[in-house]
């Protein structure tokens, strides 16, 4: 059993908790390595269509990578931490199912990272979003740079990285960090809710929009070609079959889902 994780499964969704309150839920190595499990299990799972990723409390989603190990690290040291975030998190990015982040508090850092890394985002009123490192002599490490622009812009990103500033929800929701923002008692239910929608269509399909997509992003990577193969993959299944039929019968098909 994790020590610093929280999980269950609601009805086919994974809710993974980061907790460490105590912390503000900050990213130490013990609690990466175990939320890599979680992901792997999760993805892997028949009974799981949808994942969450959340934090322990109402503070804190997550509010940065736990500092007390950056002590006596040297160039290399510093090089795989990198290497070790950027991967897990790579995972939770390129994940077959969805995976959103509920984001209930601070966002901070590496907690920002975890949150950028999911396919989408829903905040409480209270949460808010910043790329401290610099306050550190540090820049982000865990794909920080790099989704930042990616999903609000060169021009915001910067600014946000070099200043160190924080931004609230409805900042946030402006620049096109997050899908919605909620009161927290309607953070959970927001998610649930978004996961069940995109459970009614077929699993396949979302999964081979979510590799399109990601193959977008990727360097060396042609999406308009993924894009091309995951199309014709998907005349492979029975569920285009199932789909046109119902459009043409006006009815709602069913996907073989969980």
């Amino acid at each position: 059993m994790p020590n610093n994780l929280s999980i269950t499964t609601e009805n086919g969704i994974r809710i993974i908790a980061i907790n460490r309150p105590d912390k503000l839920n900050a990213l130490n190595r013990a609690t990466l390595t175990e939320l890599d499990a979680a992901i792997d299990d999760a993805a892997s799972s028949s009974e799981v269509y949808g994942i969450i990723i959340t934090g322990a409390g109402e503070k804190a989603f997550v509010a940065g990578a736990d500092i007390s190990e950056f002590s006596g690290l040297g160039p290399e040291d510093g090089k795989q931490l990198s290497v070790f975030g950027q991967k897990i998190f790579k995972k939770i990015e390129q994940c077959t199912k969805p995976v959103i982040a509920a984001v209930n508090g601070f966002a901070l850092g590496g907690g920002a990272e975890l949150a950028m890394a999911c396919h989408l985002r829903v905040a409480s009123e209270n949460a808010k979003f910043g790329q401290p490192e610099v306050k550190l002599g540090l820049i982000p490490g865990y794909g920080g740079t790099q989704r930042l622009t990616h999903l609000i812009g060169k021009t915001k990103a910067f600014e946000l990285l070099m200043t160190a500033d924080a931004i609230n929800a409805q900042q946030a929701l402006q620049y096109g960090l997050v899908n919605y923002v909620t009161p927290m008692a309607e953070l959970i239910p927001k998610c649930k809710e978004l996961l069940e929608k995109i459970h009614a269509h077929s699993p396949y399909a979302i999964s081979a929009i979510i590799r399109s997509v990601d193959a977008c992003f990727t360097e060396g990577v042609d999406g308009f070609k993924v894009e091309v193969e995951e199309f014709g993959k998907c005349f492979a299944g029975k569920d285009v079959a199932e789909g046109t039929k119902a459009f043409i019968e006006k009815r709602k098909p069913v996907f073989n889902n969980l």
